[in-house]
């Protein structure tokens, strides 16, 4: 496995564990940050023993934002610095089919909240402080705010945060539905989110979940005639599969289905 030096990586099961691993300095991004992030994205996209992600974060804090010492000169091309063969961890680059559980504590700012809208499912701490402050540097959000706060959130909840920079907690990002669970600390929450995960790694058929996430993205991409027209023939291939067997087997059994992702 490829070493990495500003997250951990671990495989637990079908579940990729993505840790985020510059404490000392609030896991402020800088491009290596960046790539290796970028990597442990392309591993949790491409692996097919993979079945999901979790994202979380060592230290205090999720994230401070950018190192924007280190990251700023390296802005003048047309995106980030992935790395060769890895994915937008910001998920601007394309659809997707495995899901990602995001945790977030302590500080997450800027490019942090990005992560958490880029990502399936959100659980914050209680204490987590946010803040889409870039109007506030004399920048904007360029990881996908403008493009998912609003959805994600109504046009004036989005618009109240990003156009002021202001901080806001928890219980605000719940309400406004950033985030779908809070939780009493970091290490609770940290443990939802991996829960989360392991439960659709471990209990969702496979292709049912690769399909159903694809089609979501299909339809946020190329819009809703184009997801539309895919719906039929998807289900007609996941109903040829060993899984749905399984599924419609394990229902008639009343018990608990295995799937193989085949």
């Amino acid at each position: 496995m490829t070493e990495f030096q500003t997250i951990t990586v671990e495989p637990r099961g079908h579940v990729l564990h993505i840790g985020l691993n510059r404490p000392s300095k609030r896991n402020s991004f800088t491009t290596d940050m960046i790539r290796e992030l970028s990597t442990a994205y392309g591993m949790v996209e491409e692996d097919d023993d993979l079945r999901a992600g979790v994202l979380f974060a060592h230290g205090e804090h999720f994230t401070a934002g950018l190192d924007l010492v280190d990251v700023a000169q390296h802005l003048t091309g047309d995106r980030l610095p992935f790395a060769e063969g890895g994915r937008d961890p910001w998920r601007l680059d394309g659809t997707w089919t495995t899901p990602v559980v995001t945790a977030v504590h302590g500080w997450c700012m800027t490019l942090g909240i990005e992560l958490l809208l880029a990502s399936d499912i959100r659980v914050a701490a209680a204490g987590t402080r946010f803040s889409q402050m870039e109007v506030q540097r004399g920048i904007y959000p360029f990881g996908g705010a403008t493009l998912r706060f609003p959805r994600e959130t109504g046009w004036g909840n989005a618009m109240r945060w990003m156009l002021t920079g202001d901080e806001f907690d928890a219980e605000e990002a719940h309400r406004i539905g950033l985030v779908q669970e809070v939780c009493a600390d970091p290490a609770a929450t940290i443990e939802r989110a991996i829960e989360l995960a392991h439960r659709i790694a471990e209990t969702a058929a496979p292709l049912g979940v690769r399909a159903t996430l694809e089609s979501a993205h299909r339809s946020l991409i190329e819009g809703d005639a184009a997801a539309a027209a895919q719906l039929l023939p998807d289900i007609r291939a996941l109903f040829s599969t060993s899984d749905a067997a399984e599924g419609m087997l394990s229902f008639v059994e009343r018990r608990q289905a295995t799937f193989t992702g085949a």
